[in-house]
């Protein structure tokens, strides 16, 4: 996997399109100085998760005595099922029981951006080649800092980008992360059975 891959497979699973309509929708009662500095301060959050994570999961996948292969299909899995959401009914939906106020941690740093399968995805990266640690960590934080910009700027997307083409771009970026699923799926198959 080069830089470039890594970057483009973790852009499209922190899906900073469909969040825009989520994170506005969660934040429309605060002002807009204070949605900013929520929405840097979950970025932040969801960073520090996704690189401890990146360092720290070979070794929770030893101490729970989890394999690759079964991380990979459990990832896949779950990249399936999102995938699925925003194809078919938008993430939208996902959300909408969420407790009024100000939200910390949960939804939106953790699982909007930093969710199962953005997790799962750091470990597998990193799992795979341990010794291009400072690749993954520039293709993380290249990724990170895209979402970032779309995330940061989300009413000034919102208001040139109808709700329409937000979910055109969601579902496309469904179908691709369909595609990652399943190889993630069937390579964690190879792995497993020794194929």
């Amino acid at each position: 996997m080069t830089i470039a891959s890594a970057i483009f497979l973790l852009f499209l699973i922190m899906d900073p399109f469909a969040n825009v309509p989520i994170f506005l929708g969660l934040l429309k009662n605060l002002p807009a100085p204070r949605r900013r500095a929520i929405i840097i301060r979950e970025l932040l959050i969801a960073l520090l998760i996704l690189l401890i994570f990146m360092f720290s999961g070979k070794y929770i996948l030893q101490l729970l005595q989890i394999s690759e292969s079964s991380l990979g299909v459990a990832g896949g899995v779950v990249l399936f099922l999102i995938s699925l959401k925003m194809i078919f009914s938008g993430s939208e939906d996902i959300f909408a029981n969420t407790p009024e106020g100000e939200p910390l941690v949960v939804p939106l740093a953790v699982p909007l951006i930093a969710g199962p399968s953005a997790i799962a995805a750091v470990i597998l990266i990193m799992a795979n080649d341990p010794s291009r640690w400072m690749d993954w960590s520039i293709a993380l934080l290249v990724a990170w800092s895209l979402v970032g910009i779309i995330l940061i700027f989300s009413e000034k997307f919102s208001q040139h980008i109808s709700h329409k083409a937000f979910a055109a771009i969601e579902r496309l970026m469904g179908i691709l992360l369909t595609i990652i699923a399943v190889d993630m799926i069937l390579d964690g198959i190879k792995k497993a059975f020794g194929l």
